[in-house]
């Protein structure tokens, strides 16, 4: 199979996958149909877990005994919190963090 073909097939699979993420929950719970309460609760407690995890997998190499201490990562950290609580915008809270993060780690802690 050649390189171009096996392109296009990888393609239109993961657009069909993308299209079926988003046809199953109005699928499911379009209409007049309940939402299960589960699915509320997950809508709820997910967001939090996950940036909780993204959290600790992006300090998880970061070495607190040595150099800097992490304070480049902590101070972006605090910066994308401090800015969704004031915004609740996420496209300026993880834009700001990531262009202070980027801004600290190669102007400042050099």
């Amino acid at each position: 199979m050649s390189v171009t073909i096996y392109s296009i097939i990888a393609i239109a699979i993961a657009a069909l996958c993308t299209f079926a993420t988003r046809l199953v929950p109005f699928a499911l719970f379009g209409g007049k149909k309940e939402v299960p309460q589960i699915v509320n609760y997950l809508g709820k407690v997910l967001p939090a877990a996950i940036i909780a995890t993204l959290i600790i997998y992006c300090v998880r190499s970061v070495d607190f005994t040595s150099g800097y201490h992490g304070a480049a990562e902590i101070s972006a950290i605090l910066l994308t919190a401090v800015l969704h609580l004031w915004k609740s915008n996420t496209l300026i809270s993880i834009g700001g963090g990531t262009i202070f993060y980027m801004f600290l780690i190669q102007c400042v802690f050099v």
